[in-house]
């Protein structure tokens, strides 16, 4: 079902800026404040602009996250943007093993926190995608991507990691398993 709602909507996707667009245009606006526990293994997008943008060596600007909880002025997630796509494939396979419900729904969620996904070789691949961000760093309005929509949105073209090449932030990530 996700492929086919890909194949009928590709087409209005011609570039990176507009697929972002074009997510959040589809998606409803989060009706979870981020740091509540309704939160917590729903997957959103938003605009994100570093704080230490000048000492990093890259950073996502339009992250695809699923949330994991809150932190210090703001919240941990999961950003799936980190991974080559086989390998983002392969760690959402693992990751709906946490689903709380069969069927996609608007009450699907992953039932998930840090020490069960830490404490498990099938989740291995979280490690270079869990980040913490800022919410005042956020430069957009946090949308919620439906359930039904989560395997599309993973290959969407909308990370944007600057003048820095998506390869080598994949290369990065790898290495570091």
């Amino acid at each position: 079902k996700s492929l086919e709602w890909f194949r009928k909507n590709a087409r209005n996707i011609v570039g990176r800026s507009q697929a972002q667009t074009w997510l959040i245009k589809q998606q409803r606006e989060s009706s979870y404040w981020l740091g509540k526990k309704a939160a917590i293994g729903r997957m959103f997008t938003y605009g994100y602009d570093a704080k230490h943008k000048k000492t990093l060596p890259y950073f996502d600007r339009f992250p695809l996250i699923f949330y994991v909880g809150p932190a210090k002025s703001g919240f941990y997630g999961i950003n799936l943007h980190y991974l080559p796509p086989k390998l983002r494939a392969v760690l959402f396979d693992a990751l709906l093993e946490l689903s709380t419900t069969t069927k996609y729904s608007l009450e699907t969620r992953l039932n998930m926190t840090y020490k069960l996904l830490k404490s498990s070789q099938q989740f291995k691949l979280f490690k270079p995608c869990f980040k913490h961000y800022l919410s005042k760093q956020m430069s957009t309005r946090i949308v919620e991507i439906e359930s039904e929509n989560w395997q599309a949105a993973l290959f969407l073209p909308t990370a944007s990691f600057g003048s820095v090449a998506q390869s080598k932030v994949w290369s990065d990530s790898v290495l570091g398993l």
